[in-house]
């Protein structure tokens, strides 16, 4: 499927069909386009975590109660779910885990290569940190351009999905206990295949016109 015809038939699923599966060869394609996902300063300030089996998909449900039910079938009935996680922090141990990484996989010709990357890293993270004191704002943006990258991954690939910001955040991040490993849980995102039922996938979509969402100069 080209990118344009997936974009135009994504839509946020509403009810899934419990029966249908996502395929492990199909489903690894959208973790690695996560994986894969730009970040400022390549800071990576995510983790996902993906759950497929009842079991787990009920621990995540945890966060789809009281004012938050309407969401909770969503969650239980797709194929998978998945709970998008930032950083808290950027530190010091981060970025050298970054940097790490970044000198097995050759990015860095040169030791001087290497200082002038973490040089500009840990610019950017100050700025964020003392300047514009919006650490976990900044690191929260980088998470949300996993998530587009991520839903349309799976749109191209015929997958539905669902993200829900409508779900207890504070529940979420206790029961896995994020706190304690510097993260915070922003949104879950279900993945599967639409029910016969989802009214939603008979509307049809509604965009602003180009004129009125383009400036081209």
């Amino acid at each position: 499927m080209d990118i344009v015809t997936a974009a135009k038939n994504r839509y946020t699923t509403k009810a899934y069909n419990p029966d249908r599966k996502i395929p492990d060869d199909v489903f690894r394609q959208v973790l690695s386009v996560l994986q894969l996902s730009p970040s400022s300063v390549n800071s990576q300030p995510w983790h996902f975590i993906v759950a497929s089996t009842a079991e787990g998909k009920a621990r995540v449900a945890k966060g789809a109660q009281g004012g938050y039910s309407f969401n909770a079938p969503k969650i239980t009935q797709a194929s998978h779910v998945i709970v998008f996680c930032a950083r808290v922090d950027a530190d010091a141990g981060h970025q050298e885990l970054l940097l790490s990484q970044e000198q097995r996989d050759g990015r860095y010709r040169t030791d001087d290569d290497k200082a002038a990357q973490a040089k500009a890293r840990k610019f950017f993270v100050d700025q964020h940190r003392f300047q514009g004191k919006d650490m976990s704002h900044w690191l929260e943006k980088q998470v949300y351009l996993a998530l587009g990258a991520g839903m349309l991954a799976a749109a191209t690939l015929g997958i539905d999905t669902t993200p829900m910001e409508g779900v207890d955040t504070k529940a979420i991040d206790e029961e896995f206990g994020l706190h304690a490993k510097g993260l915070t849980s922003l949104m879950v995102l279900s993945l599967g295949y639409h029910a016969d039922d989802d009214f939603n996938a008979k509307l049809p979509k509604s965009r602003l016109p180009e004129e009125q969402v383009f400036t081209f100069l």
